[in-house]
């Protein structure tokens, strides 16, 4: 009796702990969506699900978070920055897409060296620098055949003055980068700060091909559900 009830004990425990991880990232993007309520909910998921998998794969972990959502116009704030620990917004801005990636909607991507377009996927931010656009921010793609080029395609975080409100008014859309993520140089600075050295970058669209492949956002084995919509990849 003693040791069936022992081994129920310890059924029980392993469970509880296995099942810790699941629940931390469940309540992590609870917090994250209340935070930022204008994201999409399922975007932020995907993300924060994205986020425990490089732990997982026994990467240390992220103190802060940024989503970028393609499928919304550039002419709407659709990049958030997160502090994980304390699960705040720190950041919500307006942020181009590449000159090749559409107007101002993004439907094209690419992995590609002078494609001169936006890539998908989940990003490590590295070191920062002071380069031809001022003070930038490195990433390393982690997606094989979606993002992996960014390094040497020297796609970067930095400040733009085509990034604007105003010609976002005035033109229908903000201006376009050669396929970085470039931000308003207001905030450029304190936001490259905030997301320097072995930060997570999440770049999202409803691609299907991403969508189905992504290691990390199907990790462990869990597939996610494809949207209804698909870009073209080049």
């Amino acid at each position: 009796m003693a040791l069936d009830r022992f081994g129920f004990l310890f059924t029980a425990l392993l469970l509880t702990i296995t099942s810790v991880p699941s629940a931390y990232a469940d309540s992590l993007a609870a917090a994250l969506v209340k935070a930022a309520p204008g994201a999409d909910a399922k975007v932020i998921a995907l993300a924060v699900r994205a986020t425990q998998c490089t732990q997982a794969q026994g990467a240390a972990p992220a103190q802060r978070l940024a989503v970028i959502d393609y499928s919304m116009p550039s002419t709407e704030q659709r990049l958030w920055v997160f502090d994980l620990k304390k699960r705040k917004l720190l950041f919500h801005e307006l942020v181009a897409h590449g000159r090749n990636s559409g107007e101002n909607m993004a439907v094209n991507f690419s992995n590609q060296n002078e494609s001169f377009a936006t890539s998908l996927g989940l990003y490590r931010t590295q070191s920062s620098y002071v380069g031809q656009n001022g003070y930038s921010l490195r990433m390393e793609g982690l997606e094989p055949g979606f993002n992996d080029n960014a390094f040497d395609r020297a796609i970067v975080i930095h400040g733009a003055p085509y990034v604007s409100p105003v010609l976002a008014r005035a033109n229908g859309r903000i201006g376009r980068s050669l396929g970085c993520p470039a931000v308003r140089p207001a905030i450029a600075h304190r936001l490259i700060d905030s997301m320097k050295d072995g930060q997570l970058l999440f770049s999202y669209y409803p691609d299907q091909r991403w969508l189905k492949s992504s290691s990390y956002i199907n990790c462990g084995g869990a597939t996610v559900a494809t949207a209804s919509k698909a870009s073209t990849r080049r």
